[in-house]
């Protein structure tokens, strides 16, 4: 039995992790913001700190007698100021690390992100692709967070790990799948490039799968990790799953990679003109990810981590279509 200590517990895919390690015995603290929406987690036995990871000092209690910390919490948006992202990326990150490793923690997990690539037109590529430079706050900050561990695991004793999720989701996602479905009831969903770019999809009981098991494999120390579930799929086929399962019309709108990245471009000048803080119906990230074929190899994965992709996409799209109509 270990004590793990999770960042953003409270979130889709923290409060995931949590409950997977407490019903396999593992004694679970989660940091959390006292504004933090704790619904997720009510009813699940974790110790609760209330701190930020941009806050060093709140950090000092959570990190007592933690062997291994899973570092989740941070700023996932295809809007924003980079100065925020840093903050919280960057900085918290480098907090978080910082804390855990002068505790004696013996293993610190990063979730990072596959975004680091940035949106290239790739296909299979391995965790060694070079790192392209992007506009996106988003990819920049958490490529200097992981580039920053690694760097800092040679300084330290502590066991760093960092785990590269793709696109993903699942029940209790409201953040990216909640309101592609809203789009498809509505029948104002649409392609980009007609659908044809291959996505990565991450099925969340998959991916905690992956964390979990880069806690505790020992080759996993030092590695960064692509963990999605390894399909061979574009948009047009991951969409049209969904559609038929929701038993709505397939979309049949798609808009020319060139001319959405445009109109996305001119989208943001004028929010940013009028100082509007909500992000724009198009962005260029959305656009890019929508519109490049953006696709990973998860070989490492399965050699070091010995991963596999249990749930299939026909059930995780059932599972997830399920929670979509009854949830509250």
């Amino acid at each position: 039995m270990n004590t793990i200590l999770i960042t953003g517990v409270n979130g889709f895919i923290g409060s995931n992790i949590a409950e997977r390690l407490i019903n396999t015995g593992h004694r679970v603290r989660g940091l959390v913001r006292k504004t933090s929406d704790l619904k997720f987690i009510e009813g699940l036995n974790i110790k609760l700190f209330y701190g930020d990871v941009t806050d060093k000092n709140s950090l000092i209690e959570p990190m007592k007698g933690v062997d291994i910390v899973i570092h989740v919490a941070g700023l996932a948006s295809d809007w924003g100021a980079y100065n925020k992202f840093y903050n919280i990326n960057v900085k918290g990150t480098q907090n978080i690390a910082e804390s855990a490793s002068a505790n004696n923690v013996k293993r610190f997990v990063h979730i990072s992100t596959t975004a680091l690539h940035g949106f290239k037109n790739f296909k299979y590529i391995d965790e060694s692709f070079p790192m392209a430079k992007t506009i996106f706050p988003y990819c920049e900050t958490k490529k200097i967070a992981e580039q920053w561990l690694f760097d800092f695991a040679k300084t330290i004793d502590m066991e760093i790990t960092a785990i590269r999720p793709g696109n993903v989701f699942g029940p209790k996602d409201h953040t990216f799948i909640e309101k592609y479905l809203d789009a498809l009831e509505k029948g104002k969903a649409a392609y980009v490039d007609s659908g044809k770019r291959w996505t990565c999809p991450a099925y969340i009981e998959n991916l905690v799968d992956g964390i979990i098991k880069a806690c505790f494999e020992p080759s996993a120390n030092g590695q960064a990790f692509f963990i999605t579930d390894g399909l061979e799929i574009n948009w047009k086929t991951f969409t049209e799953k969904f559609a038929d399962q929701l038993g709505v019309k397939r979309p049949s709108l798609s808009v020319p990679y060139r001319l959405g990245y445009g109109l996305a471009f001119l989208m943001e000048i004028l929010y940013k003109l009028f100082r509007i803080s909500n992000p724009p119906l198009l962005t260029r990230y959305r656009i890019s990810n929508g519109g490049r074929d953006y696709h990973f190899s998860i070989d490492k994965a399965k050699r070091l981590l010995k991963y596999e992709p249990k749930v299939k996409f026909d059930e995780a799209v059932k599972r997830t279509v399920d929670w979509y109509q009854k949830r509250g």
